[in-house]
């Protein structure tokens, strides 16, 4: 199944994204998670390349079996990191020869210790150029996904030079967007009405991280670039040292961002769960009880 189809039916599509643990003991806790919300029927689930592409190997097994064992539609990240053209053609080979149609293709992080993206030899500098590759080696047979950014891509601060790059790789052949992580939901109607006003037509789906630990999305919020409203932040601070408040409140602002933009015409919403189930599946659950799922 092409994630690009299920648009079609004008429903809103959930999806959930996962990373490849290091451990056996994270491996079993990812198995648990995706066991917790595969019952919540997601329309994709997608499995991350990890820093600096660092986890291929895992990424394909574990995208492979997720829709083999389970029976879930699979997106796998790809990304420029690290690879020539001739090392990323086999790779994408077996994603595809083992049955997987989904790949959301990026440029990625710079490998770990590395302060700037460097260019790998044979390879490519930007994600518009991945995508032309793939969708050259492999034409409609596979569905492609992007990465936009709401607030503007942390190397790139100007929005209309951002927005003309997401151009770049919708034309390349992306077939649907999904954004970076934002908390403040102003960003996202702005960034999907500049898009619109570019000529960028495809659907834009809008990534939420429900906050579960204020330090951890202070890191996550510096890497990117993205920004916490200060009232939410005040009160995040507030009770920085009360996991239970700073969490459910980070499950209280992730359903109401939702609830509004869905309100506001997004397509769906993907939920960034860092291999956890509970936030996701409440705020999803919460959702559907409120009849906002389609």
């Amino acid at each position: 199944m092409k994630i690009r189809d299920l648009f079609s039916a004008g429903k809103p599509l959930f999806s959930f994204e996962f990373f490849p643990p290091k451990t056996d003991a994270g491996m079993a806790n990812l198995e648990k998670t995706i066991r917790e919300l595969a019952d919540l029927n997601p329309a994709y689930v997608s499995v991350t390349y990890g820093a600096g592409g660092s986890t291929r190997e895992k990424t394909v097994s574990l995208v492979t079996r997720i829709q083999k064992e389970l029976g879930l539609c699979a997106m796998a990240h790809f990304t420029c990191v690290g690879s020539g053209k001739t090392e990323m053609a086999e790779v994408l080979d077996r994603l595809v020869d083992g049955g997987i149609e989904n790949l959301i293709v990026l440029r990625g992080d710079p490998p770990a210790g590395a302060e700037i993206f460097q260019q790998p030899a044979d390879g490519f500098g930007h994600a518009s150029d991945l995508v032309r590759f793939v969708r050259g080696r492999f034409g409609d047979r596979v569905c492609l996904a992007a990465a936009g950014y709401p607030e503007g891509h942390v190397e790139c601060r100007s929005l209309e030079a951002d927005m003309a790059h997401l151009g770049v790789k919708v034309k390349a052949g992306a077939d649907f967007l999904i954004t970076q992580l934002f908390f403040d939901n102003r960003h996202y109607f702005d960034f999907v009405k500049r898009a619109r006003a570019a000529g960028i037509g495809v659907p834009i789906v809008p990534g939420l991280m429900p906050i579960g630990n204020l330090s951890q999305i202070e890191r996550f919020t510096k890497m990117c670039g993205a920004t916490i409203p200060p009232v939410l932040f005040a009160e995040l601070d507030r009770c920085r040292n009360d996991p239970a408040a700073v969490a459910a409140l980070g499950v209280a602002h992730a359903t109401a961002q939702a609830v509004e933009l869905l309100h506001g015409g997004a397509p769906g919403i993907h939920f960034y769960t860092l291999n956890q189930s509970p936030a996701s599946r409440v705020i999803l659950t919460a959702l559907r009880a409120a009849r906002l799922t389609g």
